[in-house]
């Protein structure tokens, strides 16, 4: 057997009520100089009484930073800078997936200890030792492999729970991908890692499908606990379990192409996986003898029109659904580096074009709502 490198968690996880509070002598035993970055607006009180509670803690001194873009190079650059000039030994990243990426990012380059602290359940990055890369207006670059995975993740339950539904119904879609990617491109691993992760991810996909429209409707309900870790926090594990293979096959590639389109209103990650999941099953269909891949597409469209998710073209809110536009993502997703070639079977973006198209007509589920719906 070849040598295989695994990230597959963070040294610590603290998950449950007031997680954040609990973990404060945590915090002061990994620095005692931390940075704080977040970028939303909405959340940037949360910030500002964590810094306060530092303080109150005995930690020496915060700084704290608001990035502007996703996670670009323009903001890993600035902060990289404010981080040496102010000689910060940690980085605690509170905020979305992108947050998380950059903060993770930004304590990999530098050496320094990482604290995740998710406002989210909208993905599992603030579990996992990889960042992806955007420009400054959103569009997908490259994924960088980190070093290790956080050395703390705070999941804080009474602060994710106040986050848009809209968030955690991202973070279903983000989550249930795992198992329809992972059982495509690891069906015939050999490896016990791997053929472990499939496992968890079907596990996964069916606490999802049993408990995420009530975990949608009600953030007080037992079923909102598994869902919401389920999202931010077992997903990572299946990554950094099974390896690459489990993370991606189109459904992914397929966001990354999505992300290189201009949009009325910015989808999310977890909303563009979740089409690009649709999608991914269209083309299974084609290239299978098997009922499965028609079944399984049939059963999400309802699941996440339950779930407020997009499920056609026009409900990602494209600014333009011309062919040509549709095909500059399906170009992308294509290129020679792409995980898509990870499939089973041959893939170029003439099958993705159509097999995208063909959700054109579909009946849309509701339009994307603006961050706080």
């Amino acid at each position: 057997m070849s040598i295989n490198n695994h990230s597959i968690s963070p040294t610590k996880v603290v998950r449950g009520n007031r997680a954040w509070n609990k973990s404060l002598d945590l915090i002061t035993k990994l620095c005692q100089k931390p940075l704080i970055i977040g970028r939303s607006k909405s959340t940037k009180k949360i910030r500002t009484s964590f810094k306060k509670d530092l303080l109150l803690h005995g930690i020496q001194s915060v700084v704290s930073l608001e990035l502007d873009h996703d996670c670009c190079e323009l903001d890993i650059q600035n902060a990289y800078l404010i981080s040496k000039q102010n000689n910060c030994d940690g980085i605690i990243a509170a905020g979305g997936g992108k947050v998380l990426d950059a903060g993770k990012l930004i304590a990999d380059l530098l050496g320094i200890k990482c604290i995740t602290v998710p406002l989210s359940a909208s993905t599992c990055a603030g579990w996992t030792a990889l960042s992806n890369i955007y420009t400054p207006d959103g569009k997908f670059i490259k994924d960088v492999t980190l070093k290790s995975c956080p050395n703390l993740l705070i999941f804080d339950h009474t602060i994710v729970r106040d986050a848009p539904p809209r968030t955690l119904a991202s973070g279903i879609a983000d989550a249930v991908a795992k198992w329809y990617e992972s059982s495509l491109t690891s069906s015939t691993s050999q490896d016990g890692f791997v053929q472990q992760a499939v496992q968890m991810a079907r596990v996964l996909r069916d606490q999802l499908f049993l408990n995420g429209y009530q975990a949608f409707q009600d953030p007080l309900s037992h079923s909102w606990e598994i869902v919401a870790e389920g999202c931010a926090l077992t997903a990572g594990i299946i990554g950094g379990l099974g390896g690459a293979k489990c993370r991606t096959a189109a459904a992914h590639p397929i966001h990354n192409g999505l992300t290189q389109l201009a949009y009325t209103n910015k989808p999310l990650h977890g909303e563009l996986v979740g089409f690009g999941l649709l999608v991914q099953l269209d083309i299974e269909e084609k290239n299978s003898n098997s009922q499965l891949p028609k079944q399984a597409k049939s059963q999400l469209i309802d699941f996440f029109s339950q779930l407020n998710l997009p499920i056609s073209i026009e409900s990602i809110c494209l600014r333009n659904t011309t062919p040509n536009e549709i095909n500059k993502a399906c170009k992308f997703a294509c290129n020679d580096n792409s995980d898509i070639h990870q499939l089973p079977f041959q893939i170029n973006e003439k099958d993705l074009f159509e097999s995208m198209q063909s959700f054109q007509s579909l009946p849309t589920s509701s339009k994307l709502g603006v961050n706080n719906t």
